[in-house]
Protein backbone atom coordinates (compact mmCIF):
# COMPACT_ATOMS: atom_id res chain seq x y z
CA UNK A 1 0.00 0.00 0.00
CA UNK A 2 2.77 2.17 1.03
CA UNK A 3 4.24 1.83 -2.14
CA UNK A 4 1.09 2.59 -3.95
CA UNK A 5 0.81 5.63 -2.40
CA UNK A 6 3.98 6.92 -3.32
CA UNK A 7 3.68 6.12 -6.87
CA UNK A 8 0.77 7.92 -6.91
CA UNK A 9 2.49 10.92 -5.28
CA UNK A 10 5.56 11.16 -7.61
CA UNK A 11 3.00 10.89 -10.96
CA UNK A 12 1.03 13.94 -9.08
CA UNK A 13 4.67 16.06 -8.58
CA UNK A 14 5.89 14.88 -12.12
CA UNK A 15 2.90 16.90 -13.71
CA UNK A 16 2.83 19.53 -10.94
CA UNK A 17 6.61 20.11 -12.34
CA UNK A 18 6.10 19.95 -15.74
CA UNK A 19 3.09 22.48 -15.68
CA UNK A 20 5.27 24.79 -13.18
CA UNK A 21 7.58 24.87 -15.98
CA UNK A 22 5.71 25.46 -18.78
CA UNK A 23 3.85 28.14 -16.85
CA UNK A 24 7.45 29.68 -16.02
CA UNK A 25 9.07 29.12 -19.68
CA UNK A 26 5.54 31.31 -20.69
CA UNK A 27 6.76 34.12 -19.07
CA UNK A 28 4.70 37.13 -17.38
CA UNK A 29 2.98 38.68 -20.34
CA UNK A 30 1.02 34.97 -20.73
CA UNK A 31 -0.09 35.14 -17.17
CA UNK A 32 -1.12 38.60 -16.91
CA UNK A 33 -3.42 38.10 -20.34
CA UNK A 34 -4.64 34.93 -19.00
CA UNK A 35 -2.50 32.69 -20.10
CA UNK A 36 -2.76 30.11 -23.87
CA UNK A 37 -5.22 27.82 -24.03
CA UNK A 38 -4.21 24.55 -21.85
CA UNK A 39 -1.68 26.26 -19.44
CA UNK A 40 -2.80 26.93 -16.38
CA UNK A 41 -5.38 23.84 -16.57
CA UNK A 42 -2.90 21.70 -15.80
CA UNK A 43 -2.14 22.23 -12.99
CA UNK A 44 -5.43 23.23 -11.45
CA UNK A 45 -6.41 19.72 -12.13
CA UNK A 46 -3.92 18.46 -10.22
CA UNK A 47 -4.37 20.90 -7.67
CA UNK A 48 -7.73 19.62 -7.33
CA UNK A 49 -6.63 15.70 -7.51
CA UNK A 50 -4.55 16.57 -4.96
CA UNK A 51 -7.07 17.90 -2.52
CA UNK A 52 -9.62 15.23 -3.42
CA UNK A 53 -7.19 12.52 -1.93
CA UNK A 54 -5.87 14.22 0.58
CA UNK A 55 -9.58 14.75 2.24
CA UNK A 56 -10.45 10.97 1.27
CA UNK A 57 -7.06 9.79 3.02
CA UNK A 58 -8.00 12.27 5.81
CA UNK A 59 -11.06 10.88 6.19
CA UNK A 60 -10.64 7.45 5.76
CA UNK A 61 -8.05 7.32 8.50
CA UNK A 62 -9.94 9.23 10.76
CA UNK A 63 -12.72 7.19 10.73
CA UNK A 64 -10.12 4.07 10.98
CA UNK A 65 -8.86 5.10 14.12
CA UNK A 66 -12.58 5.92 15.74
CA UNK A 67 -13.70 2.44 15.17
CA UNK A 68 -10.67 1.17 16.24
CA UNK A 69 -10.26 3.05 19.41
CA UNK A 70 -13.44 3.70 20.92
CA UNK A 71 -11.53 5.84 23.75
CA UNK A 72 -10.98 8.29 21.04
CA UNK A 73 -14.49 7.75 19.47
CA UNK A 74 -15.84 8.81 22.98
CA UNK A 75 -13.64 12.08 23.11
CA UNK A 76 -14.44 12.90 19.25
CA UNK A 77 -18.22 12.62 19.55
CA UNK A 78 -18.12 15.06 22.87
CA UNK A 79 -15.91 17.42 21.06
CA UNK A 80 -18.37 17.24 17.82
CA UNK A 81 -21.47 17.67 20.36
CA UNK A 82 -19.81 20.87 22.06
CA UNK A 83 -19.57 22.44 18.42
CA UNK A 84 -23.03 21.73 17.29
CA UNK A 85 -24.03 22.99 20.68
CA UNK A 86 -21.50 26.37 20.04
CA UNK A 87 -23.28 26.72 16.69
CA UNK A 88 -26.98 25.82 17.99
CA UNK A 89 -26.72 28.69 20.58
CA UNK A 90 -25.33 30.72 17.81
CA UNK A 91 -28.18 30.68 15.62
CA UNK A 92 -30.74 30.75 18.05
CA UNK A 93 -28.73 34.27 19.44
CA UNK A 94 -28.48 35.27 16.24
CA UNK A 95 -31.02 37.86 14.37
CA UNK A 96 -31.43 38.32 11.00
CA UNK A 97 -32.05 42.09 10.09
CA UNK A 98 -31.23 43.28 6.38
CA UNK A 99 -28.63 45.70 7.62
CA UNK A 100 -27.86 46.31 3.76
CA UNK A 101 -26.13 43.26 3.30
CA UNK A 102 -25.16 43.12 0.11
CA UNK A 103 -24.03 39.93 -2.68
CA UNK A 104 -23.35 42.37 -5.75
CA UNK A 105 -26.35 44.03 -6.13
CA UNK A 106 -29.01 42.03 -4.61
CA UNK A 107 -29.60 42.27 -0.80
CA UNK A 108 -29.19 39.61 1.25
CA UNK A 109 -32.15 37.61 2.40
CA UNK A 110 -33.42 37.39 5.82
CA UNK A 111 -32.05 33.61 6.38
CA UNK A 112 -28.84 34.51 4.94
CA UNK A 113 -28.39 37.50 7.43
CA UNK A 114 -29.51 34.91 9.75
CA UNK A 115 -26.80 32.42 8.93
CA UNK A 116 -23.96 35.32 8.65
CA UNK A 117 -24.79 36.38 12.48
CA UNK A 118 -24.84 32.94 13.14
CA UNK A 119 -21.08 32.22 12.05
CA UNK A 120 -19.88 35.56 13.53
CA UNK A 121 -20.90 34.69 16.77
CA UNK A 122 -19.76 31.36 16.69
CA UNK A 123 -16.33 32.54 15.92
CA UNK A 124 -16.71 34.72 18.61
CA UNK A 125 -17.42 32.19 21.06
CA UNK A 126 -15.00 29.86 20.31
CA UNK A 127 -12.29 32.51 20.28
CA UNK A 128 -13.21 33.54 24.03
CA UNK A 129 -13.33 29.74 24.47
CA UNK A 130 -9.78 29.37 23.37
CA UNK A 131 -8.62 32.40 24.81
CA UNK A 132 -9.72 31.66 27.97
CA UNK A 133 -8.41 28.28 27.32
CA UNK A 134 -4.73 29.36 26.73
CA UNK A 135 -4.83 31.77 29.39
CA UNK A 136 -6.07 28.79 32.20
CA UNK A 137 -3.26 26.80 30.65
CA UNK A 138 -0.67 29.33 31.08
CA UNK A 139 -1.91 30.27 34.47
CA UNK A 140 -1.80 26.32 35.88
CA UNK A 141 2.02 26.07 34.04
CA UNK A 142 3.25 28.67 36.12
CA UNK A 143 1.45 27.92 39.06
CA UNK A 144 2.70 24.35 39.34
CA UNK A 145 6.53 25.49 38.54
Amino acid sequence: MHKIFKIIAAVLSLIGIVSLVRIIVAGDEAMETGGEAGLFEPMAYTTYVILGLVVVFVLFFVIQNLITNTASLKSTLIGVGAFVAVLAVSYALSSGDLMAYKSGDEMATESQSHLVGAGLIAFYILLAIAAITMVFSGVKKVISK
